[in-house]
């Protein structure tokens, strides 16, 4: 379903009106909560050797003080109803931010029909689950559309159609179809059932490390987390001796690639010697891709299997949330 959403946005998105003044920005903040703010994670790692303005990614009730005329503001709601971002609205016209919307409809989605808004409104035909995170083709294509647009990034139509061909094979190789013993990703959720996954990126692919633990939580019921080298490096390591049940119940994953750092390539190595001489597991993952943007694409659809596989495994349904939906119940009788 991925490479189908990317087509959709490819084909929508040249259509779509965005005020000539949104060039006119010295920063970008994207707004969005859980699954909606993925996509904004994986492009501001893969774009970070081209974007000449910072990038921040908030998910709050509130915005920086630096948030001003020349703040690129996006609100990424997939529901369009998510109440931290959209609250955020009114202050953020009075300080005359750019504000952009990607949703799927809702409140968003009304606003922007009815011309209150810039932004672009997307039928998730290809997301039947109406998960945010299982539509993450939509927010990371819209995104990186309107950056395009922008002339901040730059993304050939040849690569566009790359991309597609890509999540296509990508989607075979770690698909249902494809056998144990050919498919890492369930390999990797066999090894998986009954840890606490620890994710292992760098670069271009922090992002992608915050994603997958992400589709860990909500579609595995897992408890994940990650961390990125070189950062962890200078800290994570002292922390492995204690409890002693990390010895049982961690388990690292690193995803390699022969396009990082030369430096970090050595990290890399030097970090799971760390973890064999603390006898904790790890499972190295090497990607294949060759560029940052079809590696991001790689581990995104990648993870989306093997937390798929592992949800299986747990007898857990992947596309509801319960807990999520009995917090936002119990909050409401809060307003």
């Amino acid at each position: 379903m991925f490479d189908r959403q990317l087509d959709q946005v490819w084909q929508e998105f040249p259509k779509v009106k965005v005020p000539q003044n949104h060039k006119e920005i010295d920063k970008i903040i994207v707004n969005g909560m859980g699954g909606s703010a993925l996509g904004a994670h994986i492009l501001r790692s893969v774009f970070f050797d081209q974007l000449k303005v910072p990038f921040g990614v908030i998910n709050s009730y509130k915005f920086p003080a630096s948030l001003d005329k020349k703040t690129l503001y996006i609100i990424s709601s997939y529901s369009g109803n998510t109440e931290e971002p959209l609250s955020t609205i009114v202050e953020a016209k009075k300080r005359g931010a750019k504000i952009f919307g990607i949703t799927a409809g809702g409140k968003l989605g009304s606003l922007i029909k009815q011309g209150k808004l810039p932004g672009y409104v997307f039928k998730p035909s290809f997301n039947p689950s109406a998960q945010p995170r299982m539509g993450l083709g939509y927010s990371f294509a819209a995104q990186a559309g309107l950056l395009q647009k922008l002339g901040l990034i730059k993304i050939s139509d040849q690569k566009k159609k790359s991309m597609s061909v890509l999540a296509k094979k990508f989607g075979s190789r770690f698909g249902v179809s494809r056998p144990l013993g050919q498919n890492p990703a369930k390999k990797l959720a066999l090894i998986l059932q009954n840890k606490i996954p620890v994710i292992a990126a760098a670069e271009f692919l922090a992002g992608n490390a915050h994603t997958f633990a992400n589709q860990i939580n909500e579609n595995a019921k897992t408890f994940s987390s990650y961390f990125l080298i070189s950062e962890l490096n200078h800290h994570l390591l002292e922390g492995l001796s204690f409890p002693k049940t990390n010895q049982q119940n961690l388990f690292f994953i690193f995803f390699s690639s022969k396009i990082y750092h030369p430096k970090n390539q050595a990290r890399f190595k030097v970090t799971q010697q760390v973890l064999t001489k603390n006898k904790i597991k790890f499972f190295d993952y090497k990607l294949s891709a060759a560029d940052p943007l079809s590696a991001a694409l790689e581990m995104l659809i990648f993870g989306g299997y093997a937390s798929f596989y592992l949800a299986i495994l747990n007898r857990v349904n992947p596309s509801k949330i319960p807990w999520v939906d009995y917090f936002k119940t119990q909050l409401k009788k809060y307003h």
